[in-house]
């Protein structure tokens, strides 16, 4: 008899352990009135599946040893996904370079962000529907990666009508066919982000940030120095030619008939050679269906930690979204060539992409929330900087009415950006490694997706506000009749009828920034001490509870 309560007794005994130490390390504080109430058998039974998620990822130390194949290939997809996201990124620039495009052009071209923002309307999707054979990850991928080609080929074809060398863009149809494609490769980013959630080891989960953030850096450079700088007359026989030519030395069909033909043929390779792990044999698998996975965002939504993290990330950009948006299309307006700044963003893009490397040890360590606090007010007071250099920068630029650019002027403009492309690189880096440890691995492309959401759509609303607020703010008045405020075209045109010019009064420019960074200081000042809580919470502090079945 005594035999045989010691052997009923000792499972008790060991989910008695277990619940001890989750409770402690949720929270210390509250450790003796967890374990003053009783716990019933089935809840200890889920605090156990709980503890199991908990202790998967631990506090080993990361090493990359027999993970480096891993790690090249995520390395390898996120620059997938950063070309057609450098794309996007382009385009504004070029179009700015067409005095046909004015800033409510720019602000709806600002809508092809938008798909980035939207990706828990179909993030569910891809953790319930798959083809086993072909594997979870790849049923997505695959497809995902082969539309994106196909989409390249299709605007080969038709981009030099959407977008001629002289005339007015068709604005419309470039905006829904980049929604598409940002569609597209939004989707390639939820199937990416919940698959290096399981195709690393568990301790270099923070590694995927890395290579997140220098993959869509590389892939952003490829798609940056193809399409404004080798497509480019000027810079083509300024650069790359012995004797001047008509035309750069590729043109936007080629590129995209490349990039096409390229995105087929290595989702190809991936499909053949590239094995995915049995996630079904792993011991915390729930098998969940697509109700049970939107149901499952839902129930992710309602965790006040998520939601106070929401509203975080929701504003987190404000601080810096005039500098972001608007800046470079300031300095085009100014007269600086298009083609200059583009060598300087290119150079740019080298120092982001080695960058993550660099910091990957602060980032992966298990509170890169600090860095990103170190980081904000940098970035926040960095924003007067762009404000002086922009409103002093047709005086730096003309001599006589004329442009001439002096080497002192680049040099300083190398300097602004440098400094702001590295805050802005590293605050991101740190964002993601910390998305990626508070993250179910289960339910990969839920959780994942749902938090790279709410950064995307803090990023995307206060761009699309700051772009399209540019003129609202900005105040003009004809020289030679000062009751012509230039509002409108017929008023503009009656102030050139008369030969006055339409001058500005207020730059609406500058009233965002000082307005943003205002906004920027009071956020810091309010949600830092909540983003260094959030980092000493165990990971169930964010996940949600599902039942495993009985074995």
């Amino acid at each position: 008899m005594g035999t045989n309560i010691a052997v009923v007794g000792l499972p008790k005994f060991l989910l008695f352990l277990v619940y001890v130490r989750y409770a402690y390390n949720e929270n210390s504080e509250d450790f003796a009135v967890k374990m003053s109430a009783p716990q019933p058998e089935e809840e200890l039974e889920n605090l156990t599946a709980l503890a199991v998620v908990n202790d998967s990822n631990s506090a080993e130390k990361p090493n990359l040893k027999g993970d480096w194949l891993n790690f090249f290939l995520l390395l390898l997809l996120y620059t997938m996904q950063g070309i057609p996201c450098g794309l996007a990124l382009a385009m504004p620039i070029i179009l700015q370079s067409n005095k046909d495009v004015s800033y409510k052009d720019q602000a709806l071209f600002s809508f092809v962000e938008w798909p980035y923002c939207l990706k828990p309307a179909w993030g569910p999707l891809v953790d319930a529907l798959y083809v086993q054979k072909m594997g979870r990850r790849k049923s997505w991928l695959i497809p995902a990666q082969c539309s994106i080609g196909a989409c390249f080929i299709y605007m080969a074809g038709n981009i030099n009508k959407w977008l001629p060398e002289t005339g007015r863009p068709d604005i419309l149809i470039l905006v829904s066919v980049f929604f598409f494609m940002k569609t597209l490769a939004a989707t390639q980013d939820i199937v990416v982000d919940s698959w290096a959630l399981t195709m690393l080891k568990k301790n270099n989960v923070g590694y995927a940030s890395t290579c997140n953030a220098s993959g869509l850096v590389i892939g952003m450079m490829i798609s940056y120095v193809c399409s404004i700088l080798l497509t480019s007359e000027d810079f083509s026989n300024k650069y790359l030619r012995f004797s001047p030519d008509v035309g750069g030395v590729i043109t936007m069909k080629s590129l995209f008939y490349v990039l096409g033909i390229l995105f087929i043929l290595i989702s190809t390779l991936i499909a053949i050679f590239k094995k995915e792990k049995e996630y079904r044999l792993k011991d915390d698998h729930v098998k969940l269906n697509i109700v049970q996975n939107y149901l499952l965002l839902w129930d992710i939504l309602k965790l006040p930690s998520i939601q106070i993290l929401a509203l975080t990330l929701l504003t987190a950009k404000i601080g810096y979204a005039a500098t972001d948006s608007v800046s470079i299309l300031k300095l085009i307006d100014a007269g600086v060539p298009k083609e200059n700044i583009m060598v300087i963003n290119s150079t740019m893009l080298v120092v982001q992409m080695i960058l993550p490397l660099i910091v990957a040890k602060k980032t992966s360590g298990p509170k890169p929330m600090n860095v990103f606090l170190t980081a904000t007010p940098i970035r926040l007071l960095w924003n007067i900087s762009f404000l002086v250099f922009i409103y002093y920068t047709p005086t730096l630029i003309r001599i006589n009415g004329f442009v001439s650019i002096p080497i002192y002027y680049y040099a300083l403009l190398v300097f602004i950006l440098s400094i702001h492309d590295i805050v802005t690189n590293i605050m991101a880096v740190s964002t993601l490694s910390f998305f990626s440890r508070i993250s179910d691995s289960r339910f990969g492309g839920t959780h994942m997706s749902l938090l790279g959401t709410l950064l995307n759509l803090g990023g995307a609303w206060s761009s699309s506000v700051a772009i399209g607020m540019v003129d609202f703010l900005t105040f003009k008045r004809c020289s030679l009749d000062h009751h012509n405020s230039c509002s409108t075209e017929n008023l503009k045109n009656m102030c050139k009828t008369i030969g006055g010019d339409c001058v500005v009064i207020v730059n609406g420019y500058y009233v965002e920034t000082a307005v943003c960074t205002i906004i920027g200081i009071i956020w810091f000042c309010i949600f830092r001490k909540i983003l260094k809580n959030f980092q000493t919470k165990g990971r169930s502090y964010w996940l949600v509870d599902i039942k495993r079945p009985r074995k």
